[in-house]
């Protein structure tokens, strides 16, 4: 676009739908309880209120990004948008849980329109390099703006009104939205057309992918070795070897495998993976800690991520600005070692006795730190690809963060209670009581138990912690390899795309 102030509204209407689709994941939590008793259902069936989203939602990030490169992403963008408001205004309107599951499926499936249509609607707006890198970090900052903002938005709601509110918020937000992608975003394709799409690759990536997030997400649970995860484990295989198969010899795959010979693509994606799975695995156990431990409600653990955002939103301008000034492997470097740091002294500094302060600083701190790099990370692999393939490589970025979230949850939560079960017996084995009656008993025995569960937490702080710093190390291989055309310069990119005004 040739208009410097359109860009910017460009971007601005992307982050009201980013803003949006991930505002309904953190919100929904807070309105569990209330749910499970209107619905009359147990805290283990509303467990799927959270599973069926993050299924669906990985699912189809690959489907829409494909889609949106061949059919036009403002195109799917829109559709995406529009079935997001009607499935939130029907979740809202759920008459038992069971239309409660459907529609929010229905509005995860919409939601995972958002992230890749929107990286290449900016990536085709803003064709200055430079430009594109600070749009691509103020996008980022939403990120976390809506993963803070939900539970402050949503304790209120739920209390004034009913656990309906928080859906039916999409409705007047949404169509804001909406007005603003029909207006501000220009129409986009790619010159290599897709004529027949890719389905049985989209059905055995579904395959693969609703298994391994199924598994992640009921493992502690089944037990991972049950009957259960051992099926979750041949699924996974079997369609897994079919997509690889498929995609090999089909023109228009979903994931083009070529996009991992390239180092550039591969590195940003593996030190993508390790950090996000380290930083959601100690952030996941956060809020449990602190409404386990220090007694707060969960309105009040969800101020405890105000400082996150603030860091977030301050860091991630920041470090789209320093695209171009310094190598990029070298601020992801001192972004991961610094998120490294903050998730450490979680391990050093929280138990029963600590204060907010003790939660809020190295949260500030992982993520003021993390923040400098979204935009680096991002930028890389929207430059190592031609932008006619954006959607794609923004879905696989997208797909790696969610199965990398999923794993953090599923191993932090495993480790906590395994390492729990051991380090009580070591206490047990180590211990004298001398107890002069039940009561004392009792006591000397719930004492051992918090010892134990809080050095569980401490020692998986610290795990996490070196998961990250790994990730830190691996950045140092990070590459910049920016894809360029024939005839073009290094400073501004004219990928093949054909925008329609």
């Amino acid at each position: 676009m040739k208009n410097n102030n359109l860009q910017w509204l460009v971007l601005a209407t992307v982050i009201v739908g980013t803003f949006l689709g991930r505002l309904d994941q953190t919100i929904v939590n807070l309105a569990l309880p209330k749910i499970i008793n209107d619905f009359g259902i147990t805290i283990s069936s509303a467990g799927w209120i959270a599973t069926a989203y993050i299924i669906a939602n990985a699912v189809f990030v690959p489907v829409w990004g494909k889609l949106g490169d061949t059919v036009g992403r403002k195109k799917v963008y829109i559709i995406g948008f529009v079935f997001f408001i009607l499935s939130s205004v029907l979740a809202g309107l759920s008459w038992n849980f069971s239309s409660l599951i459907i529609f929010r499926v229905l509005q995860a499936i919409a939601s995972s329109a958002d992230y890749p249509t929107a990286m290449a609607i900016l990536a085709v707006t803003f064709t200055d390099r430079k430009q594109r890198a600070q749009a691509l970090g103020i996008w980022s900052s939403a990120f976390a703006a809506s993963a803070v903002l939900g539970p402050l938005i949503g304790g209120p709601l739920i209390d004034l009104f009913n656990w309906r509110s928080i859906f039916l918020l999409n409705l007047p937000v949404g169509l804001i939205g909406l007005a603003m992608a029909l207006a501000f975003v220009s129409e986009s394709v790619s010159e290599t057309k897709s004529y027949h799409f890719d389905w049985w690759g989209a059905v055995t990536l579904g395959g693969a992918l609703a298994s391994l997030v199924l598994v992640l997400d009921k493992g502690t649970d089944w037990g991972w070795t049950s009957a259960n995860s051992l099926a979750s484990y041949g699924v996974i295989l079997i369609f897994s070897a079919a997509f690889y198969y498929i995609e090999k010899g089909h023109t228009d795959a979903i994931v083009d495998f070529k996009f991992f010979k390239n180092s550039a693509f591969t590195t940003a994606l593996t030190n993508n993976f390790i950090v996000f799975m380290g930083m959601m695995g100690s952030v996941f156990l956060i809020p449990i800690f602190a409404q386990t431990f220090l007694g707060m409600s969960a309105t009040e653990a969800g101020y405890l991520f105000i400082p996150m955002a603030i860091g977030m939103m301050m860091s991630a301008p920041l470090g789209g600005r320093l695209i171009g000034k310094v190598k990029p492997n070298l601020i992801i470097f001192f972004s991961t070692i610094g998120a490294s740091l903050g998730i450490f002294l979680f391990s050093i500094l929280l138990d029963p006795r600590s204060s907010i302060w003790d939660i809020m600083i190295p949260l500030f701190i992982m993520a003021f730190s993390m923040g400098f790099a979204m935009a680096q990370r991002t930028s890389l692999i929207t430059n190592s690809v031609p932008t006619a393939e954006v959607g794609v490589a923004s879905s696989i970025l997208a797909l790696a963060r969610n199965i990398a979230g999923a794993v953090g949850i599923a191993v932090s939560g495993t480790l906590v209670n395994n390492i729990s079960n051991s380090k009580i017996v070591a206490i047990a084995r180590n211990s004298t009581i001398n107890a002069i009656s039940h009561t004392n008993m009792g006591q000397a025995i719930g004492l051992m138990e918090l010892k134990a569960q809080v050095s569980a937490y401490a020692t998986v702080f610290e795990v996490s912690a070196v998961i990250v710093f790994i990730g830190a190390i691996a950045a140092l291989w990070i590459k910049a390899h920016p894809y360029v055309h024939a005839g073009e310069s290094d400073s501004e990119l004219r990928d093949p795309v054909v925008v329609l005004d």
